[in-house]
């Protein structure tokens, strides 16, 4: 028969307490191999052990016990994947409060060490024809949308050989949880005119200042520091707003890492 092991020792043995092993045997996560009907002595058996551990080893992770019990619960060639995917949403969700944390440093400090945050640039862009979306939304839709425009356009664009540019948003309004812009999807393409049959116009050359941002950092209402440091910046080395702010993106949003750089914040200016 194989050996029991009392729960003094099973705790001692497996790194956790003996109140965490009451709790996981609540939650249906950790159950005593034997309970003592009449003294309610809980006995495990020596095998359990390779799985307490795993437990207390996830928990150090400060892991939620429902994503433990998925874990356990999974095939172990599923096991190393799972833990993979917890910890990307860990570090998205840390660094997106780290701009957070920044974003608000600044905002309390009533603009204190805003340049510092970012590095602002500048360049110039050439006229463009661009296939447009235009809506007005408030701030909770914004990101939705942005996801569904950028599909629409981008196979729209299709038809005109693909996009020639990075497609960008332009604010014409400010959009948070009371005004609702209007916002302006913005897709280059190659061609001589705006063509026919679609919603297109031409994009006049400008010189831009410009921020570059992760995607972190894109998350709202960080990103406000971003509009504000190139404000700022424009003011300070004596030029003025000419256009509306907008965002550029350059790469694939949804398969970036929270650290990879993925959008410009630019302000056109003269």
């Amino acid at each position: 028969m194989a050996r029991l092991l009392g729960i003094g020792e099973f705790a001692r043995r497996s790194r956790l307490s003996v109140k965490a092993l009451r709790l996981y045997e609540r939650q249906g996560l950790l159950r005593p191999a034997e309970i003592d009907s009449g003294n309610g002595y809980r006995r495990y058996r020596e095998e359990q052990l390779a799985g307490a551990r795993l437990v207390a080893l996830l928990r150090r992770l400060d892991m939620p016990l429902a994503v433990v019990a998925r874990i356990v619960a999974a095939p172990e060639d599923d096991r190393a994947r799972l833990v993979a995917d917890y910890w990307a949403e860990v570090e998205h969700r840390m660094a997106v409060q780290r701009g957070l944390a920044a974003h608000l440093r600044v905002v309390l400090s009533g603009g204190k060490g805003l340049l510092d945050m970012y590095e602002v640039k500048q360049r110039e862009v050439p006229e463009q024809v661009v296939l447009t979306e235009q809506r007005h939304l408030l701030q909770p839709a914004l990101e939705e949308w942005i996801g569904d425009s950028m599909g629409r356009l981008l196979r729209a664009a299709e038809g005109y050989g693909g996009t020639s540019a990075a497609p960008f948003y332009v604010y014409h309004g400010e959009v948070n949880d009371e005004s609702d812009g209007p916002v302006e999807a913005c897709f280059p393409v190659g061609t001589d005119g705006p063509p026919s049959g679609v919603a297109a116009r031409i994009e006049p050359a400008h010189r831009e200042a410009y921020v570059r941002l992760t995607k972190a950092q894109v998350v709202f209402p960080q990103i406000l520091s971003a509009y504000d440091a190139v404000a700022v910046w424009i003011k300070e080395n004596g030029f003025t707003i000419h256009d509306s702010p907008r965002e550029i993106y350059f790469t694939d949003f949804d398969s970036a890492g929270p650290e990879d750089e993925v959008c410009d914040v630019a302000f056109p200016m003269r």
